[in-house]
């Protein structure tokens, strides 16, 4: 056997020797990425146990992320169950106080029709710190929840020209009270987006009130649509005191009220309940403030932007 032969048998067997190597570390590579894929598909359905999993099998990585996993699915269960709790607290608050507020508010209305009439202005009050008692519990208790997601609102295509039509229509009595005119304008044919009827009316409502209890006497408060490429935006237009820019970072928060406007009757609700309906559905709000103040709510016109801008909120949170 000459040494040529002899090289062509030593190349062979190395050769040989490195499929064989080859082949038997691509089976251990698959057999990790199977028990890993095992792993993560546990934990997306909630059945990750780390008890399932023998560690002198696993190789590093996957020991840490068996840990890892551990870790998320016991912190998952702890989130259920407070949710679950903060649930229970939330609808035992809701139950004991709706009969008792609701009571008072129906006796101090009685009792201002018995009692003599110099005394009526302070049945007067009662009724209406009682009726401010009622909204003030409502509003937690509504805002909490959708906080929480115990509620969820249910968008589907709807026009949003309608919801104008009806916010604007409710708030007539409002304006015309405060001597406040109302005006609309929002485009037919281009006006559909993605959001729940009902509770996209509540969150405009909430501006269109806010919009004419700050507007001046004689001065127009204005609603507008307007359709994007991702979006539909409504922009809620006052002509009021205007808001401060260093207020304009701090008034989504709850009970929060600007200096300028502590004499208008009020909570501090009304933005924050708005804000927390609208990022339920997708959606996002802005402010801007100068001679006027513009709010404005921008909701999904497509299911696929629904569900990316939920997605987006969940990994920021």
């Amino acid at each position: 056997m000459d040494n040529e032969t002899i090289l062509c048998a030593v190349f062979a067997v190395i050769a040989a020797a490195l499929a064989v190597c080859i082949l038997v570390q691509r089976s251990r590579i698959h057999r990790h990425l199977d028990r890993m894929d095992q792993m993560l598909e546990a934990a997306i359905d909630g059945s990750f146990e780390e008890q399932h999993y023998d560690e002198s099998r696993l190789s590093s990585f996957e020991a840490r992320l068996c840990q890892y996993l551990s870790r998320q699915s016991g912190k998952e269960q702890r989130l259920s169950k407070e949710q679950a709790e903060i649930h229970g607290l939330i609808a035992d608050i809701s139950h004991q106080t709706k009969t008792p507020i609701a009571n008072l508010v129906l006796y101090a209305g009685l009792l201002g029709e018995q009692v003599p009439k110099e005394s009526r202005e302070l049945s007067r009050q009662l009724t209406l710190q009682a009726e401010k008692l009622q909204f003030l519990i409502t509003s937690l208790i509504k805002g909490s929840r959708l906080e929480h997601g115990i509620i969820c609102p249910s968008p589907k295509m709807n026009s949003v020209r309608e919801l104008v039509a009806g916010t604007v229509e409710e708030g007539a009595f409002l304006a015309e009270k405060k001597g406040v005119r109302l005006a609309w304008q929002v485009e037919e044919g281009t006006d559909l987006a993605w959001f729940d009827p009902k509770w996209t009316g509540e969150a405009l409502w909430n501006l269109l009130d806010n919009a004419v209890k700050y507007t001046f006497h004689g001065d127009t408060v204005l609603i507008e649509g307007r359709a994007y490429e991702l979006f539909y935006r409504i922009d809620v237009t006052d002509h009021g005191k205007g808001i401060p820019e260093e207020d304009i970072p701090k008034i989504f928060q709850r009970f929060y009220r600007s200096p300028k406007n502590r004499e208008e009757e009020g909570v501090g609700l009304g933005l924050y309940l708005a804000r927390e309906i609208i990022r339920a559905q997708g959606g996002y709000m802005k402010v801007a403030s100068g001679e006027k103040t513009v709010v404005s709510i921008f909701l999904p016109k497509r299911e696929e932007a629904y569900l990316t801008a939920i997605v987006c909120k969940a990994k920021a949170e």
